[in-house]
């Protein structure tokens, strides 16, 4: 399995399911079938594309199937779908010759799949699916062009995998499982022993591997998971409280556009709130010239 070139940070999430047995085992969920241990998957993740603050996704193939799977934990965009058909034409680029799509016999191609897996705050149904065709603006093609013809549909499902949703098919992957109980474990820490984060994931991680839970993942990684989760919740929180407050006024909003929007957006935030340059940079993945630009705006407006 080729291994993902990754140039920015990982989640936790990534770095439990880069590993091939334990991406095997989670796509096994996925399809409801055992994975022989000698399947061919090979890994198709793009760097840099759909979340450019965090990366959260993985792609990869595996019986002629193209699996782009996102764990999400902030509110369910309704662009989900857009994101997804952008990101799916950058991985045929990438996978198939150029030359090739000029022959004229018929090219063929991974067949795409698209799921979500929803580990947010917020209540969201156990089992949805989002389609592209909601956001077309000539729902029932009256213009007769397409005789209602839906020409281009894209279908993300996405699956709740909160403590105690869709337990069924969660514990299909000892190790979906496990993480589903090592987040709920923080989420418990943060939420009803009102710990700062600095004390939440360390114990999350001594807890679970006292308790069997993702214990040799755990002891392995345990520096570089509290690293990523203390980047990862800080995030969240940033986002949350953005989305909040709304858009970026003047000036700002506009120069923020395309794929900066969030990140920028994020930045723009923790600088009025009074955080440093260099914690933005690191948070937000953005350079540091970009946040001292972004810093100098906020003061001129």
């Amino acid at each position: 399995m080729t291994q993902p070139n990754r140039n920015h940070k990982d989640t936790v999430f990534v770095k439990l399911f880069s590993e091939r047995e334990s991406l095997l085992e989670l796509y096994g969920a996925i399809t409801g079938k055992d994975c022989p241990p000698d399947t061919d998957i090979q890994m198709a993740t793009l760097d840099g594309v759909l979340f450019l603050d965090q990366l959260n996704d993985l792609a990869f193939i595996v019986d002629s199937h193209l699996v782009v799977l996102i764990e999400h934990q902030s509110t369910i965009n309704k662009n989900i779908p857009l994101r997804f058909l952008l990101y799916v034409a950058r991985e045929y680029e990438k996978i198939i010759d150029n030359k090739v799509i000029y022959n004229s016999s018929l090219v063929k191609i991974p067949t795409p799949v698209f799921i979500v897996f929803y580990n947010g705050t917020a209540d969201f149904p156990d089992d949805v699916t989002l389609n592209l065709s909601d956001a077309f603006e000539d729902v029932k093609g009256d213009n007769g062009l397409t005789d209602g013809d839906k020409m281009l549909e894209l279908k993300v499902r996405i699956i709740n995998i909160n403590k105690g949703r869709n337990e069924q098919f969660v514990k299909r992957s000892g190790k979906l499982c496990g993480y589903v109980d090592f987040m709920a474990r923080i989420r418990y820490n943060r939420v009803e022993r009102k710990m700062e984060l600095a004390e939440a994931i360390p114990e999350a991680v001594k807890y679970c591997v006292d308790n069997g839970v993702i214990p040799d993942f755990l002891k392995k990684y345990s520096s570089e998971v509290i690293n990523m989760l203390m980047t990862e919740f800080k995030m969240e929180d940033a986002i949350a409280v953005w989305m909040a407050e709304g858009k970026v006024e003047g000036r700002i909003e506009g120069r923020i556009e395309g794929r900066r929007f969030e990140a920028e957006a994020i930045a723009a935030r923790l600088l009025r709130r009074g955080d440093s340059v260099d914690e933005i940079a690191e948070l937000t993945d953005l350079s540091r010239a970009d946040v001292e630009i972004l810093k100098q705006q906020i003061d001129d407006v």
